[in-house]
């Protein structure tokens, strides 16, 4: 195994991630404490570069991790004087899995989510002059709480854990009475914004001030421009309550199923379209869960969209907020999957399913009530975290079932959270009654619909692997479904499946699909990009007119 190069870590200088980490809710003052914090783990004392994990290159930190074991985090910090009485909010953008967070000695705030964020109003716990941040944390690496691909003994589809503080550590001032969020519902030519927190107020959009309602705001919009990947158009506004003070946006966008020519659509803005898209793991080959710098989401992006791509399906795991935001900003539809809970079994969710075995219930397929509580509690925090990002049109419940139990019930409890969106319950198998599209997972077969009225949707395919060794993290494993040595045959047939296999779906009622996958991951080569993403496998010079073919076919089927 190689000791692997950096992206855009190699210029990373100054404090790391030194970007406003709360897009949808921006205030002006904030202080980053991202950079170098002192670290103990196994008894031993280092430094390590926050926000990246232990396990990663940019972190600095070369331990051998112990899992279920504690390391601690500790720097110091000093209040701004301009922020003398002001309220004072700690926030963390996550922390893999359990920590206890102090101030001077004092126990601020304890979490026990990999994927979530917290904070904690610490103004009684600090004083003037310097102040001591302490944080304890734990990767049990438990089942019983959301997981991911998170695997001690590494290796093919599951990857190097990732421990500690793997987002952006921040401090900012509030008045006593202040905005705690928004929550913004929108519709073709409305948006209804509600400031938590506040009754009284008002939002400002253009230069019009909209008086706060027992803290609701609706706002018609004339001639209104809807959010679309080629036409990312974002609503701007400041929202003011007392003497706190926010800006904000939102995009006008509407998700519908609609029978067209006797074949159910997925429709964006009243129109059937056509959900072209990749699966994206998250993971860098310097920082693990975090890239080196927030500008890596955009390359990303940007990447993908010249391809002809306009979606990604988030796989497995949450983002910080500003992968999101570029998405919403830049014009990529996410596809976001609630994050695995519980125990994996390679004979019952991968081998038997793959040659046909179908559970006729899944009330017992995870029987862990501690493992089911903390599934459903994280699936309603994802939901209130990321559900005013436009970006968002479809939540994945359960994967291959990967902890998956009474998914008809989960159906049911997160629309009612949120019935804007779509909702796959069962991504590749396991089916139950309930689910907006039909989602299968084709990897060794040739591709097709399925046999429901509903919605077809290929949740994932392909896997195809191109090693290129110089940008390989693994030179002795390969991991894909289909190995290639030679590019020029890959993209042949790349293009092949798209257009002989793809394609004549789409009159059959096919609406998404979801290539496997963005980037190559530590010994999976079944990437468009390398894990460095030094290297791209396919230009877009020769597969843009196969996106184009795919969006035409889908617009004459209207």
């Amino acid at each position: 195994m190689q000791n692997l190069f950096t992206s855009a870590g190699e210029t990373l200088t100054g404090m790391p991630w030194n970007t406003y980490p709360r897009p949808q809710l921006v205030r002006k003052d904030w202080l980053c404490l991202n950079g170098q914090w002192e670290f103990i783990s196994g008894g031993t004392k280092t430094e390590i570069r926050v926000p990246f994990c232990p396990e990663s290159l940019l972190s600095g930190v070369n331990l051998p991790m112990e899992y279920g074991r504690e390391m601690v985090y500790s720097r110091r910090f000093t209040v701004p004087e301009d922020w003398q009485g002001e309220r004072i909010l700690l926030h963390f953008g996550a922390v893999s899995r359990k920590a206890t967070v102090r101030i001077n000695g004092k126990e601020a705030v304890s979490h026990d989510e990999s994927y979530l964020s917290f904070s904690a109003d610490i103004t009684d716990l600090v004083c003037e002059g310097e102040n001591e941040l302490s944080v304890t944390a734990v990767n049990d690496l438990s089942h019983q709480h959301p997981w991911g691909k998170q695997k001690e003994k590494r290796g093919g589809m599951w990857y190097t854990p990732v421990s500690g503080i793997w987002q952006t550590v921040w401090l900012e001032p509030v008045p006593e009475r202040y905005i705690h969020s928004l929550t913004i519902h929108t519709g073709r030519d409305y948006a209804e914004i509600t400031v938590n927190g506040a009754e009284e107020g008002a939002v400002e959009m253009n230069g019009v001030c909209y008086p706060l309602v027992r803290g609701t705001v609706r706002i018609g919009i004339e001639d209104p421009v809807c959010w679309s990947p080629e036409n990312p158009y974002l609503y701007r506004f400041t929202v003011a309550a007392g003497e706190d003070r926010a800006e904000a946006y939102f995009a006008l966008r509407t998700l519908s199923i609609e029978r067209v020519n006797g074949i159910r659509r997925l429709c964006l803005n009243g129109k059937p379209y056509f959900f072209h898209g990749l699966l994206d793991q998250g993971y860098w080959s310097d920082g693990l869960y975090t890239p080196a710098d927030p500008s890596c989401y955009e390359a990303d992006i940007l990447a993908m969209k010249a391809l002809g791509f306009n979606m990604l399906r988030k796989h497995i795991k949450i983002e910080p907020e500003q992968f999101y935001y570029d998405c919403d900003r830049l014009g990529m539809i996410v596809f976001q999957d609630m994050v695995n809970c519980g125990e994996y079994r390679f004979l019952r969710d991968t081998i038997l399913p793959t040659a046909g075995w179908k559970p006729m219930k899944d009330a017992r397929l995870n029987r862990d009530r501690t493992a089911r509580e903390n599934f459903l509690k994280t699936m309603d925090a994802t939901v209130r975290l990321l559900d005013n990002h436009p970006c968002i049109c479809l939540w994945t419940i359960f994967n291959e079932g990967w902890g998956q139990f009474c998914a008809d019930d989960a159906y049911r409890r997160l629309k009612a959270l949120d019935a804007s969106r779509f909702a796959d319950s069962t991504s590749g198998w396991f089916a139950r009654k309930l689910s907006d599209v039909e989602s299968l997972h084709i990897y060794f077969k040739k591709l097709r619909t399925g046999k429901q009225d509903r919605p077809q949707f290929l949740s994932e395919f392909g896997g195809w692997s191109l090693k290129i060794p110089e940008h390989s993290y693994n030179l002795k494993k390969t991991y894909g479904y289909k190995k290639y040595e030679d590019r020029e045959a890959f993209v042949r047939d790349l293009k092949a499946l798209y257009l002989e296999e793809v394609l004549p779906l789409i009159s059959k009622g096919l609406c998404a699909a979801v290539y496997t996958q963005v980037s190559d991951v530590e010994d999976e080569t079944n990437g468009l990009l390398t894990f460095d993403r030094k290297e791209a496998k396919v230009t877009p010079d020769e597969f843009r007119d196969v996106s184009e073919r795919l969006y035409r076919t889908m617009n004459e089927q209207a």
